[in-house]
């Protein structure tokens, strides 16, 4: 059902991904001109990422017809199936964001518009119908409902484009954003700070926006914040960086460290950073390029350096599920996020075959709040 109202009004803010979940969200793969070789080796990615997830709380998995078969061989039977239409695989950017009531202990979501992180100047593909009603199915057509409520969840359309992986939030009040993205005349054309800001406060229970300038270099998305940085539970941001000042990602981090580094949060306290250090340069296989059939998504080239970011993550209730790349730095990343998440077990995961679609972990997946 939908609500006329606004969140805000009705006593709605949208928590934390550290907080407790009641379940996770993702959508299987399977267009063949974004993921090589048929879709096949992101889908035995996809099927791991699901399966470590639903060992601490349910995954609920979008998916084709055709791809039942495959799915329920690579699938724990903890993962429930659903039958959805969409163009691709992820439900960070394309699914709901979540809301939180905790005075009712209710929740509810944002039906956000899609447009293909850019629709005509940019998108990266050229059919996104499908997916931008993807919410409706979800939480309308398909009654979704979760176990521990009988009721399906009722949702708000702001009538603004905007994807999950573009914006981070502390729970408490604060919100990341990266400008380059969220303020792109591709999302919304004319749309300034204050009109943006005003909508996270009614939509999200905003208090403070923090805007960094850009986002990690050569993202496709016009610079999602997930690429480059996340809130964790000690309050503290980490934020994606290199020390290697010819690399075009420095001047980037730099500017995003120096901003936070003097900033406060909505509760005014001083925002701590930490520096996680970025793998080497990765970059697309011309053999993998090879496994990719021609269509209408984005075309890639195996001279486009990859978005490789170990803050892309997923906090399920029990663990970080973290992208690795086989790199030198994965081991400084995994003890470095281990300090700030003391209470879960820290899973790496080797996920190039989703980086090589365009994201990673954290794009892939979207947690659904859970009553307290």
């Amino acid at each position: 059902m939908r609500r006329l109202s606004k969140p805000l009004e009705d006593g709605f803010i949208m928590p934390a991904e550290f907080e407790h979940h009641s379940g996770c969200l993702m959508l299987w793969p399977y267009r063949k001109d974004n993921w090589r070789e048929q879709a096949i080796p992101a889908a035995i990615t996809f099927a791991t990422v699901a399966n470590l997830i639903s060992t601490s709380e349910q995954v609920f998995m979008g998916i084709h017809h055709e791809s039942v078969e495959l799915a329920q061989r690579l699938l724990s039977p903890r993962v429930q199936l659903l039958d959805l239409a969409y163009n691709d695989s992820w439900m960070r950017d394309i699914g709901p964001t979540f809301i939180k009531n905790r005075s009712m202990n209710q929740i509810r979501a944002i039906d956000w518009d899609f447009n293909a992180w850019g629709g005509e100047k940019g998108g990266l593909y050229q059919n996104w119908q499908k997916d931008a009603k993807l919410c409706e199915q979800l939480l309308d057509d398909l009654s979704f409902t979760l176990k521990d409520s009988s009721d399906p969840i009722s949702y708000y359309k702001p009538n603004v484009v905007l994807e999950g992986g573009a914006i981070h939030v502390d729970g408490k009040g604060t919100l990341i954003a990266v400008e380059e993205c969220v303020l792109n005349e591709n999302r919304n054309h004319g749309i300034t700070k204050k009109q943006m800001e005003s909508i996270f406060t009614e939509y999200l229970g905003i208090q403070k926006t923090i805007w960094l300038p850009l986002g990690v270099h050569n993202d496709e998305t016009d610079g999602h914040v997930d690429n480059l940085c996340c809130f964790a539970p000690d309050s503290c941001v980490l934020l994606t960086w290199t020390d290697d000042e010819n690399d075009p990602q420095y001047p980037i981090s730099k500017q995003a460290y120096d901003i936070l580094s003097h900033e406060k949060d909505a509760q005014k306290q001083p925002i701590m950073v930490e520096k996680i250090h970025q793998p080497q340069p990765l970059y697309m296989s011309k053999q993998e390029l090879r496994g990719l059939e021609q269509g209408d998504a984005k075309k890639r080239s195996n001279s486009d350096r990859l978005v490789a970011s170990y803050v892309n993550f997923y906090v399920s209730n029990h663990a970080v599920i973290l992208p690795v790349f086989n790199d030198r730095k994965d081991t400084h990343a995994i003890k470095t996020i281990q300090k700030h998440f003391p209470n879960r077990d820290i899973i790496p995961v080797y996920s190039r075959e989703i980086l090589l679609g365009g994201g990673n972990i954290h794009c892939i997946t979207q947690q659904i709040p859970g009553r307290d």
